[in-house]
């Protein structure tokens, strides 16, 4: 396991915070170095121990973890590349890989070969420091995404930060990530913010979520996440979500003339083959 002697973390939320706290769990850091644009949101990591103390710089980080909103990477990005010492490595926790690489680049330049983009697959519907956890990423995937640049050493070490974490690392490509997640990940955000806002704008919305239950709470559990991360994540990835949203929309126009014609068998078989699928996921039948 490779220890970092000082982390600094650039965005302390549900996210960059658990970071932190699973490093320190699993004593893969020392300091921790806490910087962001919320002084309230610093000042409750550091009551909880998140990090060790706060700063707006990252000059003798050996490790950097950029963990704020998508469209805020080209901005912090640019801010820190000339306050990075020589053997810095920095990565990321963005849920879009392409932007962020795009950004990395244009922000470090020659020292792209430091930058290892990744995106932890794990989450909740809270945010914040109050909500960070060392468990967060026990036992869930974090997607690296290595770049041609990337030096063993750096992809070494990134590696071995979120498997202290408790993470199951696996790679794929930038574009190879952002067409998946665009499927499993932003196109439910996408639907469940869809669904809630279209009911609060239906004149008997009311009478709607106050009949609501169990299953109504579940599909929308995901529209209590953070608007600003998914505003930019949808932004950021538009093009595969536009195409997983016309998929969608394809696959709801073949059930319009079942209901119509009421054709039961139909949708009985439909229904029956996704629940099997669904069930063969939770099961751990497909990796």
């Amino acid at each position: 396991m490779t220890r970092f002697e000082r982390v600094a973390v650039i965005g302390v939320g549900l996210i960059g915070g658990s970071f932190a706290l699973g490093l320190k769990a699993a004593g893969a850091c020392g300091h921790v170095v806490g910087v962001g644009r919320g002084a309230a949101n610093l000042r409750v990591a550091l009551e909880k121990g998140i990090i060790d103390s706060i700063a707006t710089e990252v000059t003798d980080a050996d490790l950097v973890l950029v963990a704020t909103p998508a469209a805020q990477y080209p901005q912090v990005l640019a801010a820190v590349a000339p306050r990075l010492k020589p053997t810095a490595i920095v990565t990321d926790a963005g849920s879009t890989k392409r932007d962020v690489v795009s950004a990395a680049r244009a922000a470090l330049g020659t020292r792209i070969s430091r930058f290892v983009p990744a995106h932890p697959i794990a989450g909740a519907e809270n945010s914040g420091a109050a909500a960070a956890s060392a468990a967060l990423f026990r036992g869930k995937r974090v997607v690296l995404t290595p770049l041609p640049e990337n030096s063993a050493e750096s992809l070494h070490a990134v590696e071995s930060a979120w498997a202290a974490c408790g993470a199951r690392v696996s790679h794929m490509s930038p574009e190879e990530h952002d067409a998946v997640f665009a499927a499993v990940s932003h196109l439910p955000h996408l639907l469940a913010y869809a669904l809630v806002h279209e009911f609060a704008g239906r004149a008997d919305s009311a009478q709607l979520f106050g009949y609501a239950a169990g299953g109504f709470r579940d599909f929308t559990r995901i529209a209590s996440s953070n608007p600003e991360m998914w505003r930019d994540i949808c932004v950021a990835n538009r093009e595969p979500l536009l195409a997983e949203l016309e998929r969608y929309a394809a696959k709801l126009q073949t059930l319009r003339p079942l209901l119509e014609r009421g054709d039961a068998v139909a949708l009985e078989k439909l229904f029956a083959e996704a629940r099997a699928a669904r069930e063969r996921w939770l099961n751990g039948e497909v990796e």
